[in-house]
């Protein structure tokens, strides 16, 4: 059979819409393809967009929050100048009060500009392994802070593991060299000049501390050698006593001090209420001291581990210290019992983070009982201390650093410092320990030594005879702090 023309164009013609409907499918179909395609990569990139924004958000919480907490710790170390001033002048006579209150408040100042002019930049400045070099003056060195490890970028590497700002890390380690100067306040106290002490502080905290401070918190050579001083019993108290030690021998004992035949007359604080408030203060401010030196809140198990054996050793240490007195005196002596809380709290500072809590309190009872034989032994010696400064950080400040190397338990907080001798380590962590005691102790008492001859040379250190008997706030400031109550300002 044979089709007509017009049939074989109808056929044509639908071949042609078949192909182009075939076609049009095609292109849907590839279509379709080619937008699921693109919402895959959108959501994929939206999802990842929003696993870096939270990642971003919980790195800022991170920082926000460890920021928070070094800056609080910050200030409660700030804080912990009242106590000192509190502490010191009660245990001073009341005509010395004026002067003593004005040494503390001053002392911080001059802290805060010296270790922002130099002694920053000498204690973490990048350099070698004796001092800082990079970033010297004025804390100005590049810094990329918070960022850590690797990522840090900066002058300071020695301290680039705290994801802190660098003002946090700054504020943090400038209350501490405050600290480490008033320090010397209460071992030259009632026959200091008060011009002689603002210079040598400004000396101490610019270069004495922060070199001191490089070898072991800065990258220098006994962190090397393996030394740990978590919070300073060496970097700040020691250092301090080993400062005022110095000062006291060139300065000679106060006037009334020793008798002719060598036997010691009391000399007795004013007021122990002031004392007694004094160092609850400085108690509540080692919570910032110790715990805060962690730098970073972490999961807060180290915070609470070293707030619990910084507490256990203080309390320890006034059990030790009223004993000790009790015995020796026969009657519990309430100077003694706070300077023993004082005592338990710069010997558990070095080692608060690597021992157990048991540990702490055997730490704390030995220093309880080491202040109050300090006490005596620095009295028999004629080394005039009128407050106890030397008795409880320079003495305790050394046996808190050998403690670690006694108790020390490996990673009890994360800190790979090894065992100490009583936990199976062996002799070398207190070998390391005993090598930055020393060397420590010898460049301190030479450089101060040096220090307080070059400002006695130029400006004189002691006050006149008349002006020690008379008292130095009127000698030294023109003024009483009770004036109008002359009983006091005449003993």
């Amino acid at each position: 059979m044979k089709l007509s023309d017009n049939s074989l164009a109808v056929k044509g013609q639908d071949r042609s819409r078949l192909t182009r409907r075939k076609h049009i499918m095609v292109k849907s179909k590839n279509r379709l393809k080619l937008l699921m395609c693109l919402g895959i990569i959108v959501l994929g990139t939206g999802m990842a967009s929003v696993a870096h924004a939270q990642d971003a958000g919980l790195n800022a919480l991170t920082v926000a929050v460890d920021t928070l907490w070094v800056m609080v710790a910050a200030f409660l170390v700030f804080f912990m100048n009242l106590g000192f001033g509190m502490v010191e002048s009660g245990l001073c006579r009341a005509k010395n009060t004026v002067n003593i209150l004005a040494k503390n408040f001053i002392v911080f100042a001059i802290a805060s500009i010296s270790f922002w002019v130099i002694g920053w930049g000498l204690m973490f400045g990048n350099g070698n392994s004796l001092l800082g070099l990079e970033g010297l003056f004025f804390a100005s060195g590049a810094d990329n802070s918070p960022a850590i490890g690797d990522a840090y970028q900066g002058a300071y590497q020695a301290i680039g593991w705290a994801g802190v700002p660098f003002w946090a890390k700054f504020f943090f380690q400038l209350v501490f060299a405050g600290t480490a100067a008033t320090i010397v306040s209460g071992v030259v106290a009632e026959r200091i000049k008060f011009v002689s002490f603002i210079i040598f502080s400004f000396l101490m905290v610019g270069v004495m501390y922060p070199v001191t401070g490089h070898w072991i918190w800065g990258g220098g050579w006994l962190q090397n050698l393996g030394m740990w001083d978590f919070a300073g019993s060496t970097v700040v108290h020691s250092v301090g006593g080993w400062a005022g030690l110095a000062g006291a021998l060139l300065l000679g004992p106060r006037l009334d001090k020793y008798r002719q035949d060598g036997s010691v007359r009391p000399v007795y604080g004013h007021n122990m209420s002031m004392v007694t408030l004094g160092g609850l203060v400085l108690w509540f401010g080692w919570f910032g001291f110790n715990p805060g030196s962690t730098m970073g809140v972490g999961d807060g198990s180290a915070i609470a581990h070293i707030a619990v054996t910084t507490n256990t050793a203080a309390a320890a240490a006034i059990l030790g210290a009223t004993l000790t007195a009790w015995m020796l005196e026969g009657k519990p002596d309430l100077s003694m019992i706070v300077n023993g809380a004082l005592a338990g709290l710069v010997a558990i500072t070095a080692p608060c983070a690597f021992v157990g809590v048991g540990s702490a309190a055997i730490i704390g009872i030995l220093a309880g009982i080491l202040v109050v034989f300090a006490v005596l032994l620095f009295d028999r010696l004629h080394i005039d201390d009128p407050v106890g400064a030397l008795s409880v950080h320079l003495v305790n400040g050394i046996f808190g650093t050998l403690a670690v190397g006694l108790f020390a338990q490996d990673g009890i907080t994360g800190a790979a410092t090894g065992d100490g001798l009583f936990f199976g380590g062996g002799f070398s962590l207190l070998g390391s320990q005993f090598i930055g005691v020393l060397s420590v102790g010898v460049f301190t008492f030479v450089s101060a030594l040096i220090g307080w001859s070059i400002v006695k040379s130029l400006w004189g250190i002691r006050v006149t005879r008349d002006e020690e008997l008379r008292g130095l706030d009127i000698g030294e400031h023109g003024m009483e702090a009770y004036a109008g109550f002359q009983i006091f300002s005449n003993q």
